[in-house]
């Protein structure tokens, strides 16, 4: 046995006539809270009672539906499955930069902790995150934009 017990939120939804509805309901003596979706001429579930209850219900506020702004360069950056060691180093020779090269721009920086992280990042990381400063910093001794490390980066995905 189900029943719905109490409406708090309804959204609109990309589709057409498809809502999503936040409500309470009851569902073999246990109340619950649950994000139900519902759509047109669904008739299991709970969708009749939620039908019912707008129907009875007509000036309960809908959310406008409001859709997500796309992801910036930098979202999609975050998003990049990390590169094994391995990986990242064989990205770097296809690119044409040898491991020691990378060595020798780390030891340009200044004296510090900063260098100091970066050195011990570069010999012992497992793994390597795109948007880590370490790549960063790198990449711009090296000459290389967003984009060009970003094609490495794709590519050495598959290595």
């Amino acid at each position: 046995m189900m029943q719905l017990d109490h409406v708090s939120k309804i959204a609109s939804t990309a589709e057409e006539r498809v809502l999503m509805v936040s409500c309470n309901v009851t569902i073999n003596g246990e109340a619950l809270d649950i994000v139900h979706t519902l759509r047109p001429d669904d008739p299991y579930g709970i969708s009749p009672a939620i039908r019912q209850w707008l129907e009875e219900n007509p000036l309960f506020p809908i959310v406008p539906y409001v859709p997500s702004l796309p992801p910036t360069d930098d979202e999609k950056r975050a998003r990049l499955a990390p590169l094994t060691a391995r990986q990242f180093r064989l990205a770097l020779l296809a690119g044409g930069f040898t491991p020691g090269e990378v060595t020798q721009t780390i030891e340009t920086l200044p004296n510090g902790a900063q260098k100091e992280a970066a050195k011990i990042e570069w010999e012992y990381a497992a793994t390597f995150d795109r948007m880590h400063p370490l790549i960063a910093t790198v990449a711009a001794v090296l000459g290389l934009n967003d984009s060009q490390i970003d094609a490495m980066w794709l590519a050495a995905i598959n290595l």
